[in-house]
């Protein structure tokens, strides 16, 4: 167990990261006293941003885009007229924002160039011909091809994840990538940070890649310099800075291991000791992760490298790590289709998985997520799936890690209770895993939470499984795990005026959150 006293590098980064907080209030602060002094100036400054919000809520009206967020805009701005509308032209209209957006359109451009393994959406589209259109979409729209005769694996929970993820690290030859949300020092990270070291001496390309926001407090600020003097090339995605700035929100929210483009791991975990279960500040702990071998494995190291370049302007040669030619195998194990979204395309690419494989469903969706906070599109999906006869299940966490968003995830339940749908909440601890599954056939594994940030707002990933072995483990593993959740009643849900008028609230602006 870890020393309950923080280190040196903690105090320090603590004290750093309060600081930028507080630039920020600054900030605001000095905005607000601008407006409201009380002077002349002031009081016709007040009057031309009023006109600026309604001109910029006839914008968002017009805009097409998510219901959800122009409602929340459109009230935020009916609330506060003066600045209301100053805020949003902050969040979206700034020339940083702008070329991030650029520079992404550029990286996307060489990645379509990139020269994938033959896809297999004839096979796919002939043995589930009911769910060609969503493998379709996910190929021909969003861009990831569907493999066939690739080895499947699933793990729950982090434990066994974590030991096969060791063996592989340790047979690397060409490459190793590892895009993490989450890094932190500890019984995790100390094995796998030993074979990093052993193979870049070894002459392996290891890099490391990792969200700022997502070890805000959990990494020393020399942490990437550290690695470097191992020979471990290492970026920090989308440094934190003390500036009102719409691109913060921009997170790198993907758990990614890709190795010399023939393996690949996904799912919910992070790299910290509580996703194995050698910390439990919540309890137990429940994860999912999956493990992919064959073509299809090089879908993620392109991911990487495309995350690589937006990190930093680094021109990386995509066809160095293209997978070496192996013999295919012969016997099929169902098709698998790894994929990715991004808030910088006009594609939900998580989202449309998730919608898809509700609104196909015939018999049954089965659903992990650690957050429910969902907007009336995903509601609509999942109560007229339920009134139609599919047996929709939802398991979340009993114990929650961030109060607020448990408190706004029960929120939804009263609603969803009433249409049929069967809702359970994991007591042993915290539930992490984003898993869907339905009908025996199909299934996804990744990263993205059934929440407006990780659906529209941050880079997730995830693995689209047809007719593998796989699935029916993915199925038995809930069904077995529903038998330690306390199943959730309308009686549960009663609250009094007071909670449901906050709830309601809150869910008002749950896309800004």
């Amino acid at each position: 167990m870890k020393s309950s006293k923080k280190p040196k590098w903690f105090r320090d980064l603590l004290r750093r990261r309060l600081f930028f907080c507080l630039l920020i209030l600054v900030q605001l602060a000095g905005l607000l006293f601008y407006i409201f002094n009380g002077s002349r100036t002031s009081l016709v400054i007040s009057r031309a941003l009023q006109l600026i919000s309604i001109a910029v809520a006839i914008h968002i009206i017009s805009r097409r885009d998510k219901e959800a967020y122009k409602l929340t805009w459109v009230f935020f701005i009916l609330i506060f007229p003066i600045f209301g509308g100053l805020l949003y032209l902050f969040f979206f209209c700034q020339t940083h924002s702008r070329k991030f957006l650029k520079r992404d359109e550029k990286i996307r451009d060489r990645m379509q160039s990139a020269r994938l393994p033959e896809s297999a959406f004839a096979e796919a589209a002939e043995s589930v011909p009911d769910r060609a259109r969503q493998i379709e979409y996910l190929e021909k729209y969003a861009g990831f091809p569907i493999y066939e005769n690739e080895s499947a694996e699933y793990f729950s929970p982090g434990e066994k994840f974590w030991e096969r993820l060791l063996c592989d690290l340790a047979e690397a030859k060409r490459y190793i990538f590892i895009e993490s949300f989450i890094i932190e020092d500890g019984e995790m990270w100390d094995p796998i940070l030993s074979i990093l070291k052993r193979k870049a001496a070894e002459s392996v390309d290891v890099r490391i890649l990792y969200d700022d926001m997502g070890c805000f407090l959990r990494l020393p600020k020399n942490f990437a310099a550290e690695l470097r003097k191992h020979g471990i090339r290492c970026k920090v995605f989308n440094r934190f800075v003390p500036l009102l700035s719409a691109v913060q929100n921009f997170r790198d929210h993907r758990k990614i291991v890709a190795i010399d483009g023939r393996v690949a791991y996904t799912g919910g975990l992070n790299i910290a000791d509580e996703y194995i279960n050698k910390t439990q500040p919540f309890g137990h702990w429940k994860d999912a992760g999956v493990r992919i071998e064959g073509e299809g494995a090089f879908s993620f190291s392109l991911m990487f490298l495309k995350m690589w370049m937006l990190a930093g302007q680094d021109e990386t040669d995509l066809s160095a790590y293209l997978p070496e030619k192996t013999e295919k195998r012969k016997v099929s194990d169902g098709f698998v289709q790894p994929y990715a979204s991004e808030p910088l395309a006009s594609k939900n690419v998580s989202e449309e998985v998730y919608m898809q494989i509700i609104s196909r469903a015939k018999k049954y969706v089965y659903i992990e997520t650690p957050y429910l906070i969902i907007d009336n599109s995903m509601i609509s999906a999942l109560t007229v799936a339920a009134k139609s006869g599919v047996d929709i299940r939802i398991m979340t966490p009993f114990h929650w890690d961030k109060r607020f968003v448990h408190f706004m995830t029960r929120s939804y339940y009263r609603e969803l209770l009433r249409a049929g749908i069967k809702i359970y909440e994991y007591t042993p601890g915290f539930i992490h895993s984003k898993v869907f599954i339905s009908d025996d056939e199909i299934a996804t594994v990744g990263s993205a939470n059934m929440d407006f940030r990780s659906l529209y707002l941050q880079f997730e990933c995830g693995v689209f499984f047809c007719k593998t072995k796989m699935i029916s483990e993915v199925r038995d593993d809930f069904l077995q795990t529903v038998s330690v959740c306390k199943e959730m009643t309308e009686e549960d849900c009663k609250s009094n005026a007071f909670v449901r008028f906050l709830q309601d609230l809150f869910r008002l602006f749950a896309p800004l959150l």
